[in-house]
């Protein structure tokens, strides 16, 4: 084979699988990446899709399909469709999207988490009717999750000789605060573990093709 077809062929292999090397790059950094910018421009689309925001995630997308060589694209594409499903909370699609893709689906748990999710927050594509509805759930859940902490501390409280009612409701809202803290935390980092994780599943299968 000529050197010449030999390292075009090992440039266009580069493309995608430089995404691993540019996943630490800042949004900056990426933002002023130009050798790879397909890779930079879909990366930053995830990081949107990550944060929900699935306007932006589409725009960057759409700047990396016009960045990335024909054969590419397919791979590109794929990625745009899982990340805009996590982004606008479409969880069936999501599974789809990510089989299609060639990685790791997400577990039944946090498909329902999303769908959960997409209750009470939907995206801002959705109608008036969805927004009110999910206001009305997370007003109830909000009310129900402060009932049953204060229902906790009230318990422990008499059980230990008693406490005012005024402290009751005071540790039960700081108890349910940090509770909720907490499980954010949690499911937000094994969120970016599991995203980091399909992404060099598919930059390794782009590269290898």
């Amino acid at each position: 084979m000529p050197k010449q077809q030999r390292a075009i062929r090992i440039e266009q292999k580069g493309q995608l699988a430089a995404m691993q090397a540019l996943e630490s790059r800042s949004d900056e950094e990426l933002e002023a990446e130009t050798r790879y910018r397909a890779a930079a421009q879909a990366i930053l689309g995830a990081r949107a899709a990550e944060k929900y925001d699935a306007k932006k995630a589409r725009e960057h997308f759409a700047r990396a399909l016009a960045a990335a060589r024909p054969q590419e694209r397919l791979q590109l594409r794929r990625m745009a469709d899982a990340s805009l499903a996590l982004a606008e909370r479409r969880a069936g699609d999501l599974k789809v999207a990510t089989e299609r893709l060639g990685v790791e689906a997400p577990s039944s748990r946090q498909l329902l988490v999303l769908r959960i999710f997409g209750l009470i927050a939907p995206p801002s594509s959705a109608g008036i009717v969805a927004r009110v509805r999910g206001v009305v759930i997370l007003l109830v859940a909000v009310i129900g999750i402060l009932a049953l902490g204060f229902g906790l501390v009230e318990g422990v409280g008499q059980a230990a000789g008693g406490i005012s009612l005024d402290l009751a409701i005071f540790y039960g809202f700081a108890l349910v605060i940090v509770v909720i803290a907490g499980l954010a935390l949690w499911g937000r980092r094994r969120q970016k573990a599991a995203l980091a994780k399909r992404a060099q599943q598919s930059a390794a299968r782009a590269g290898g093709r």
